[in-house]
């Protein structure tokens, strides 16, 4: 990608990012993991019913199979995943509005239930049975599609979240590199919620976390109390940053 020269030059992170992307998109399993919950309710839904959906290992490659997710009548969805009063472009979950439960059903937001400090802490919503996998009999088709994870079967769990060291790519080499340190480089979440089979993950695997990122568990990990540390976000978002503050 970046060729052979004599003269010495300095290349963009992000080329080295992009050519990892595009090996653990092609080998790394896929799973669910959750990682700022918001709970779902399935109002139609039988209580203590739960139903295994098959959910491919990873779409750019057959070979790696499927596993068995389960379903229920309470789920975890990304908080982000939901908006109130959405703007026009934001296609997520809105009250009256339709998206898709990646591989299991078509749902739709019926009630928002907030705490007395105004916070949204439920969504009452229903599924259309006929949209079992994620397709509907009469041909439509929601604008977004969420991961999510069944709260009853949910394994908690500490996730942190790296990004670059420094804030730009060039840091003061002669002046003082603490200027340039990203005060944000790494963030800690407590309370993530996990889909079980992610507790079967060795470490040193990397596992694609759907919609979020490639993640590893980290040498703190054990039973009970897991540790996921993201290596990779799944889009180059330090370009974004890069332009903005430019």
């Amino acid at each position: 990608m970046i060729g052979v020269a004599k003269a010495d030059s300095v290349i963009e992170y992000g080329q080295l990012e992009y050519a990892v992307r595009s090996v653990l998109n092609r080998t790394a399993q896929r799973r669910f993991g959750v990682l700022d919950p918001l709970k779902v309710v399935i109002t139609n839904w039988p209580a203590g019913r739960v139903e295994m959906v098959e959910v491919a290992n990873n779409p750019e490659d057959p070979s790696a199979g499927g596993r068995q997710v389960e379903f229920s009548r309470e789920l975890w969805i990304e908080r982000e995943d939901f908006m109130e009063e959405p703007p026009p472009k934001f296609f997520r979950l809105a009250p009256g509005r339709e998206v898709r439960l990646r591989s299991a059903y078509f749902i739709t937001c019926r009630e928002v239930v907030k705490d007395p400090e105004g916070r949204v802490v439920e969504l009452r919503c229903t599924h259309d049975p006929a949209t079992r996998g994620g397709d509907a009999p009469d041909g439509r088709r929601p604008k977004a599609t969420l991961h999510w994870v069944s709260a009853a079967q949910a394994l908690p769990a500490q996730v942190r979240l790296y990004d670059h060291l420094f804030s730009r790519p060039d840091p003061r080499v002669a002046g003082d590199l603490l200027v340039d340190l990203n005060p944000t480089s790494e963030r800690i979440v407590r309370g993530a919620m996990l889909e079980p089979a992610l507790a079967e993950t060795p470490i040193g695997e990397t596992i694609q976390f759907e919609r979020l990122g490639y993640f590893t568990p980290d040498l703190d990990s054990r039973d009970g109390a897991l540790v996921f540390n993201r290596t990779l976000t799944l889009k180059d978002t330090w370009a974004k940053v890069q332009a903005r503050d430019s």
